[in-house]
Order: C-alpha cells, then structure tokens, then sequence
C-alpha cells in the first residue's frame, strides 16, 4: 500500500544559509537501506528506553521484531509511541532520519511472510524467521519473535557535510 508523499518542510534556524529541504525519496532509500537503526521507548516509570535494532522498510512502513519479554516489547505493550533513527555517527557527511509514530503489533500472516522475506534477504540467512501464529519463530527454534510496524506521523532528516539542513516531513495520518 503506497500512501501519500508527506509535506516536507526546511527548518532555516538549523540549516546552512541557502539549503532546501531533503526529498521524501532520498530519506525513504535511507531507511530502505539502512542497517542499524535505534529505537526510543518509554518505560512505564516514563523514564527512556533506547537501544539497537534491525528494521525493514515494506509498504511506506518500518517493521522490527523483538522477543516478549525484552524491555522495548514490555515498554510498548503499555505505550505504543515509539521513534526509529538510523544515520551516521560522523559530524562531517552523511544524513540522519528520524521517524516517529506508534508500533503497532502484526500478527497477519501474510504480511509477517512478507517481512520474514525482506528480513533474510536484506540481512542473511541469519535472519531467516518462520512464521507461525502471528509471530517469527526463528529456523533454529530459539523462540519467537513479535513484529512491529511503524508507520511515520513525523519524521526529520538531518543533513550533514558541506551543507547543514534539518527537514521535517509531515504525513497525512499525523
């Protein structure tokens, strides 16, 4: 499913003099491409709750998994809103995306097939899931695995290099 591209807007207080706002097409391919992303949770003391993770992008939507007993799954079991950031850590080049919006769980088969694919082809053999009930359960049998989309409300691109910019992309189901 293919949804609208968002409005992108130029923040000028946090961009070099002369800069245009990063198209929508340039930031999907990163988060398309992208290997390591983080994830932002909230804890149920509403303290912060970041650490790594892989991500697929299918359908203008970002998919992870994780196990349910781990601290992300916990978090959002009791709030859903989440930000996924991948980039580069160097100050001199590169951009960095920032997408925030609710994971939502995916226990729809088909679609879990869909992602188990990209997941394998994107990561390796490593990452080969089953799927099985509504969840990944891994070829070697170490579990399973919860799914979670991520649809972006809001996402900000960071530019970084000869020209600094901060982007702001907003999307219809903000």
């Amino acid at each position: 499913m293919h949804h609208p591209e968002p409005t992108a807007e130029l923040d000028a207080r946090f961009s070099s003099e002369g800069a245009t706002p990063t198209d929508w097409a340039e930031a999907r391919g990163h988060l398309e491409d992208a290997e390591v992303f983080w994830i932002s949770t909230v804890r149920p003391d509403g303290r912060p709750h970041v650490t790594p993770l892989i991500s697929v992008w299918l359908d203008d939507v970002l998919y992870f998994c994780t196990g349910p007993a781990e601290r992300k799954a916990r978090n959002l079991a009791s709030n859903h809103h989440c930000i996924l950031t991948t980039g580069s850590n160097a100050l001199g080049e590169g951009l960095d995306v920032v997408v925030e919006g609710d994971a939502v769980q995916v226990t729809d088969d088909a679609t879990l097939r869909r992602v188990a694919g990209l997941y394998e082809s994107k990561y390796g053999r490593d990452w080969r899931f089953e799927v099985r009930d509504g969840v990944f359960v891994h070829e070697h049998g170490e579990g399973v695995a919860l799914v979670y989309e991520v649809a972006p409300r809001k996402a900000f691109g960071f530019r970084k290099g000869a020209e600094f910019s901060q982007t702001r992309w907003r999307f219809q189901n903000a």
